[in-house]
């Protein structure tokens, strides 16, 4: 009996370590967050962070024990401010003030799962021990994770300059006591949370509401859950763009090894081998073709997927250096006896980055849409609209109508947020990098391609019934048996837009090999 409780509890807890996330200053990976969010992970704090914390802490208050030096943000006042002393009792009072002061973030909410990653970035960041925080405050913003307390944050505020000032400020009200929370699936005043809970609000001390509020986390937040939705959207633009391909009666020629050869760009050689791969042992590729060529949206799929997939491996690249980094501001170097003021809040990295990623992910989209029509145009013995009976069926005309409107959605979110720049703070903050707004752009853009890309395989599957009885490769087939479980062929006209939204279902929560 003793040997069982004992296995019983060594399996548990192998269970439990497997299933938690321990936050250290060690790399974090793309992997890491998928696993953390797929798996609801808990978070818990490291031994070597919670030393790193404590001693940064312990350092500063040394520091400001046994000196007048004024230090920015910690014993003065911020932005154009900073040259106002504070007195040594009001510092808490300070920081407190800056929160509640700052929390002027509005608009659409943000979806809760990037809410989550803003808590837990941050938690990472300050993970390092160079932002002069409390381990109870730290281990608090934990706590609200792992019990999916989950605050009120919005789309608007931020100039991705100081860091992602209102958002975050939002986002940390509750450690105040302050502001609203999703709680088991109601939005609640934090006060309540708290108190049921049994909480007691976080008394901020020297530097911890400067440390809360400056960072890029909500920039990052937003670059993370759009990039692991893109890693997902180029696999599937492969996948359709190939079932339309074959659909349509299309040449594999452009897919040669050969031509990839003398124009390397990885994404390119990428594109083309997952598409000889995924077409291999097709009826209908290889059987001989009348027409010498294909339309630039099936014949330069190569190019054009292959680009986008080396613009988003630059932004992942980006995005994972940003996410191992320090990014509030004064920063503690406590090995060093120092305090920097410095600018690594500053989001022009990632505003950059994500303007780019927005229309690296639009131009899967606008490509999509063009193979979309194609198939219904009655091109290559395809009937118009794909229905039997065109006339008195309209059959695919409209879906086709809604993935162009939304193809030029994107086009217009596409215009870049980091060309813009407009002074706050009285001057002191006189170039802002508009991150926020690149940040909430792409997310908006990744979902769109989703849709369209949902679009073209509503009606790639539609067409290829019309070559029956030749199949495509045994890797589609396949993939059309899993798809025909969810959406129906369409016989005669329906509502499209049920099939639209079961398709972007069937997209949206898939895992294909």
């Amino acid at each position: 009996m003793e040997y069982v409780r004992f296995m019983f509890n060594y399996l548990s807890g192998i269970f439990m370590s497997e299933n938690i996330h321990y936050i250290s200053p060690a790399k974090l990976t793309f992997e890491d967050v998928e696993d953390l969010l797929e798996k609801h992970k808990t978070l818990a704090l490291s031994e070597e962070s919670e030393k790193l914390i404590s001693d940064c802490k312990n350092w500063l208050d040394k520091k400001l024990a046994g000196s007048e030096e004024p230090i920015y943000g910690i014993n003065t006042g911020f932005g154009a401010l900073c040259d106002r002393e504070i007195s040594k009792d009001d510092l808490s009072k300070l920081q407190e003030n800056l929160v509640l002061s700052h929390a002027c973030n509005i608009g659409p909410e943000l979806p809760h799962a990037v809410i989550k990653l803003m808590l837990f970035l941050k938690a990472h960041a300050l993970s390092y021990g160079k932002s002069g925080v409390q381990v109870k405050t730290v281990q608090r913003i934990i706590d609200m994770f792992n019990h999916d307390v989950i605050p009120v944050v919005c789309e608007q505020g931020s100039l991705g300059a100081s860091g992602d000032l209102a958002p975050l400020a939002m986002l940390f009200l509750p450690l105040l006591g302050r502001g609203e929370v999703y709680y088991r699936g109601e939005r609640m005043e934090a006060s309540y949370v708290l108190e049921s809970l049994g909480w007691e609000p976080i008394r901020l001390e020297a530097k911890e509401g400067l440390a809360l509020l400056n960072g890029t986390q909500f920039m990052l937040a937003h670059g993370i859950f759009t990039l692991l939705k893109a890693f997902r959207i180029a696999k599937y633009a492969d996948i359709i763009g190939a079932l339309s391909l074959d659909a349509f009666n299309g040449l594999i020629g452009p897919f040669e090894e050969r031509i990839q050869r003398i124009r390397p760009h990885h994404g390119q050689i990428e594109t083309a081998r997952n598409f000889r791969s995924i077409l291999s042992g097709s009826e209908l590729i290889e059987r001989p073709k009348k027409h010498v060529q294909d339309p630039y949206s099936f014949r330069c799929i190569p190019q054009v997927h292959g680009a986008v997939k080396d613009a988003i491996d630059y932004v992942a690249n980006v995005i994972e250096v940003e996410m191992n980094s320090v990014t509030d501001n004064p920063t503690i170097f406590p090995e060093d006896d120092m305090i920097v003021s410095g600018g690594n809040f500053h989001g022009e990295p990632l505003a950059l980055s994500l303007d780019f990623l927005s229309i690296a992910i639009s131009e899967l989209g606008s490509i999509s849409e063009r193979r979309t029509y194609r198939l219904i145009s009655g091109e290559r013995d395809l009937p118009e609209f794909l229905v039997a009976n065109p006339g008195l069926n309209s059959g695919f005309m409209i879906p086709q109508y809604a993935a162009a409107s939304i193809v030029s959605q994107s086009k217009q979110l596409c215009t870049p947020a980091s060309v813009d720049s407009i002074p706050s703070s009285n001057e002191q903050e006189d170039h802002v990098s508009m991150g926020g707004n690149a940040a909430t752009k792409v997310l908006k853009v990744a979902d769109n391609t989703l849709k369209i890309l949902s679009i073209e395989l509503y009606n790639a599957s539609q067409a290829l019934e019309f070559r029956r009885p030749m199949k495509t490769s045994p890797y589609l087939e396949d993939f059309l048996k899993q798809y025909r479980t969810r959406v129906d062929f369409v016989e005669e006209d329906t509502l499209m837009y049920e099939g639209i939204n079961q398709t972007i279902d069937f997209l949206d929560k898939g895992r294909f090999a």
